[in-house]
């Protein structure tokens, strides 16, 4: 009883915890509709791998030899997630004569009125806007049969740790956070404090922004029976999902949202250390005027030229994970590193019902698939009909 599908295209980058997000929100529009999804990735060029580009609609910074075609028939809704993505869903909407309809995971770095559906989870700030879906922790859920797979894995191996094992996962710098040497060296003697209260032991796991200054603070401060994962490109024995299976209490940096949030939808005891934070004058004041702008004063004068001017694309919307920690401590799902862990969490799943009605709505409303049904969230369905 389905009418003609939309075409539908997943525009995807190299950041796996975002691709994460948009491919679940694929999946639920395969169980709720029976759509089939189409999924493009993008490569960079090399000084755009890690560099910002400029934003705007382009696809200048895009490898298109590399990438998946970016060619007509356009799709009828695009579905994407950050800066460099979204350069290009802007760029593909333009080509498409305005006939795309864009959906953003996250915030747009400006120009909210070009995309059609903003989904902003609690670290966006991002004004009201009919276009506006908002949501509490980020679309993060850790696959549940990869999670059994690491747990036959490494419980064997974990089993030879002291318990409680305590998994410290490690991120690294990104603006406005500093973490240096002595950021690490402060963390590590944090966490080697509460694990020698319980007894414990400690396995740190590292990431790719880890950077070495901070690789080789964390291996000196480690106690002679802790263990330390140097992530490195390519590597077969990354234990995270292991400690995510087996550890008994977490420890998390405050700049990876992505761990903190994947550690308690899974309800386990979660503390995160948060990092230092220095804000230039130009960033300082930008993050003044987002709040004033939408503040008890948004009705003055000055509050109405800050949001024109972010209408225009001259002021950008800040980023900010300590929101992040304040949800999931109001919550009960983590406390800061040095307090009591809270050992009772139960998790949480995700309400995306709202989010995929809103994307049907775009697409024309078409008519559900019979016998479609929403997915249990944290055993989805695979991306068997998701095609490349």
């Amino acid at each position: 009883m389905s009418r003609s599908a939309p075409k539908i295209w997943l525009l995807i980058g190299d950041k796996l915890g975002d691709n994460h997000q948009v491919e679940l929100i694929a999946r639920h529009l395969t169980a709720r509709f029976g759509w089939q999804i189409d999924i493009r990735q993008l490569r960079f060029g090399a000084s755009f791998k890690t560099g910002k580009p400029r934003f705007r609609a382009s696809v200048d910074h895009v490898d298109l030899a590399a990438s998946d075609p970016l060619t007509p028939p356009w799709p009828d809704v695009l579905i994407t997630i950050g800066r460099r993505p979204s350069m290009a869903a802007l760029w593909i909407k333009q080509r498409s004569g305005g006939r795309t309809r864009l959906v953003i995971v996250g915030r747009p770095r400006r120009w909210l009125n070009r995309f059609d559906l903003i989904v902003a989870p609690a670290h966006h700030h991002v004004p009201p806007l009919p276009n506006v879906v908002r949501l509490g922790l980020p679309l993060i859920v850790t696959d549940p049969a990869a999670l059994a797979t690491a747990r036959n894995q490494w419980q064997a191996q974990m089993a030879q740790m002291r318990r409680p094992l305590f998994a410290v996962f490690v991120g690294g710098p990104t603006k406005p956070h500093v973490f240096d040497a002595a950021v690490a060296r402060e963390l590590m003697q944090r966490a080697v404090g509460s694990a020698a209260a319980e007894g414990g032991s400690l396995w740190v796991a590292t990431s790719p922004r880890t950077s070495a200054e901070v690789v080789d603070a964390l291996a000196a401060a480690l106690p002679a029976d802790g263990r330390l994962f140097r992530w490195s490109a390519g590597q077969a024995d990354n234990p995270f999902l292991g400690l995510l299976a087996c550890a008994d209490r977490f420890m998390v940096t405050g700049d990876s949202v992505s761990m903190q949030v994947e550690v308690a939808r899974l309800g386990k005891p979660l503390a995160i250390f948060a990092l230092p934070v220095h804000y230039g004058p130009v960033e300082y004041l930008r993050r003044r005027a987002a709040r004033y702008a939408y503040g008890k004063n948004g009705s003055r004068p000055l509050a109405r030229l800050i949001r024109a001017l972010q209408g225009l694309g001259v002021v950008q919307f800040p980023r900010d994970v300590a929101e992040i920690h304040q949800l999931l401590f109001e919550r009960g799902m983590a406390v800061a590193l040095g307090q009591p862990f809270l050992l009772d969490g139960t998790g949480v799943d995700v309400d995306l019902a709202n989010v995929v009605e809103r994307i049907g709505a775009l697409a024309g409303g078409q008519t559900l698939v019979s016998g479609g049904a929403d997915p249990e969230v944290n055993c989805g369905p695979p991306m068997d009909d998701v095609s490349r």
